[in-house]
């Protein structure tokens, strides 16, 4: 039976100024993946989670839990 949400811990990266996300599986191994931004990180993630999981078992939502809130510069 597949899991109904996985959650994973982004935190800013202090060597590329992206983004890395980390989710731990309980019974071992997990998923770490990286993006330079939002957007591609939602990508990375969404690859990262289709080829950890059987079809049958993947989650059906993602969560994302920031260490640090996001913040947006406007110019």
């Amino acid at each position: 039976m597949p899991q109904a949400e996985v959650t994973f811990l982004v935190e800013a990266c202090s060597e590329t100024g992206g983004f890395v996300a980390r989710w731990d599986d309980p019974r071992g191994g997990g998923i770490t993946t990286q993006g330079d931004t939002l957007a591609e990180l939602h990508t990375m993630l969404t690859d990262a989670v289709r080829g950890y999981f059987d079809p049958g078992a993947r989650p059906r939502r993602v969560r994302l839990h920031f260490a640090e809130d996001p913040v947006l510069a406007l110019g």
